[in-house]
């Protein structure tokens, strides 16, 4: 028995050995060249970055441009991103354009260390060699190097050793690009590089298995990401009026549009890096993100769901003539406190667009809006006349779930939030 056991621990650590060194990827050499770019790709560097949201991630609150430290908390436990910027020490400053590269395409660094797919390099190895060296070619000339060091990640075992992500590659890295189909021209091929590729849509909007890969079975069916609800972008979308090329172009420029409302959360600093792209990459993301949901309406479907979304709009909206009685200790607790609180910016007519086709008030979770409620909104560039206070230390918890509850029941067809009460609790918690 001695003798057995033995034999399976050293098989044991000798596999582990010949995984290890199967998986070990090299260190490419420390470089200090860097090839001189000319203004014009610069630019387009510059406005790939933007189409990533490259910054959205890598500056952490009050940090310069790319500087990293930004948290992400994943199920495995936190990550917090890297200086990119090309300083020598604590970001990319001796990388080649052939690290830079392999770090975007297989998720390896230039040492050799695996990384972690909180950086969507699945989505990231879709991009073509012109793009990434563009976008090198901005990180590395066009951006000011800064010192901040990178904190360390705070992951659980088994998933704070690297090595296993071998694996995970194994599994889940897929560099091709969905194929069109009928109906589906250059513009949604465009659109399909765009989204699956730099700008990494999924990334947010789709659930994950347990291995922290994006399900492939229910891609952009919505998901949690960094306490915020990514909604769904297939079929199973929750806004009341069907997502038009022309809606989702205005969103995404401007982070606003009159028939779903502001972008907020994690979206709104998505709408101000998009808000300078080119509008002919706008249009063909905006095909390819409303083709998810099935084959559009026609012009005769599309205006009969407005018809009857506006319909209900003004039936729910809040009309001062009618609904802004004085306050009443007999009024529902909700009312009153929309009334004294909500109303005057959310009544009939109300910018940016009625809450009756608010996205938020219609997704099987309240976390979206609860957090508005208690945070306000930050508007995107485009709509900076589009804010909401934050009420956080001027109403009580039991005012936040009387509202919150009111709104879902006035505003919406759908069913009670059953887990209100518990979100609100964990959300005051939150600092």
């Amino acid at each position: 028995m001695r003798r057995a056991l033995a034999f399976v621990i050293f098989a044991g650590f000798a596999g582990l050995a010949g995984f290890i060194f199967a998986t070990g990827r090299p260190e490419i050499a420390p470089s200090s060249v860097v090839k001189e770019y000319d203004r014009k790709v610069l630019s387009q560097g510059e406005a790939l970055a933007a189409l990533g949201s490259c910054a959205t991630c890598h500056t952490r609150q009050g940090g310069k441009p790319y500087s990293g430290g930004s948290s992400i908390q994943t199920p495995f436990g936190t990550i917090y991103s890297s200086n990119i910027t090309p300083h020598k020490e604590n970001g990319i400053g001796q990388w080649s354009l052939a690290a830079f590269a392999r770090a975007m395409r297989e998720g390896v660094s230039r040492t050799g260390a695996y990384l972690y797919p909180a950086f969507p390099y699945d989505h990231f190895s879709r991009v073509n060699d012109g793009d990434i060296e563009a976008l090198y070619a901005y990180l590395m000339q066009g951006v000011a190097a800064q010192p901040d060091k990178t904190p360390a990640n705070a992951m659980s075992f088994p998933f704070n050793i690297r090595q296993g992500l071998a694996v995970w590659n194994a599994l889940f890295l897929n560099p091709v690009l969905p194929k069109s189909g009928p109906g589906q021209d250059a513009e949604w091929a465009r659109g399909a590089y765009i989204a699956e590729g730099l700008g990494h849509c999924g990334a947010c909007h789709s659930p994950r298995n347990i291995l922290g890969a994006i399900d492939g079975k229910r891609a952009y069916a919505g998901a949690f990401v960094n306490g915020w609800y990514a909604p769904a972008l297939d079929a199973s979308s929750p806004s009341p009026i069907p997502w038009t090329k022309n809606a989702l172009v205005n969103y995404l420029m401007d982070g606003w549009d009159k028939h779903h409302g502001l972008a907020a959360g994690s979206m709104g600093p998505v709408s101000t890096a998009l808000r300078d792209q080119k509008e002919d990459d706008m249009f063909a993301l905006a095909a390819y993100v409303v083709s998810l949901a099935g084959p559009p309406k026609s012009p005769q479907a599309q205006a009969d769901a407005e018809k009857m979304a506006m319909a209900r709009v003004e039936k729910t909206d809040w009309n001062p003539a009618r609904d802004n009685a004085p306050p009443d200790a007999t009024i529902d607790p909700g009312q009153r406190m929309f009334q004294t609180r909500c109303a005057e910016c959310h009544k009939s007519g109300g910018k940016p667009a009625p809450l009756a086709l608010n996205s938020a008030l219609n997704l099987p979770d309240p976390t979206n809006v609860v957090r508005a409620t208690l945070e306000g909104i930050r508007p995107p560039q485009g709509a900076l006349d589009r804010s909401m206070p934050a009420y956080r230390n001027q109403i009580t918890e039991a005012d936040i779930v009387a509202v919150t509850k009111f709104m879902r029941a006035r505003f919406t067809e759908r069913e009670p939030w059953t887990n209100l009460e518990e979100v609100v609790r964990r959300e005051i918690q939150r600092r």
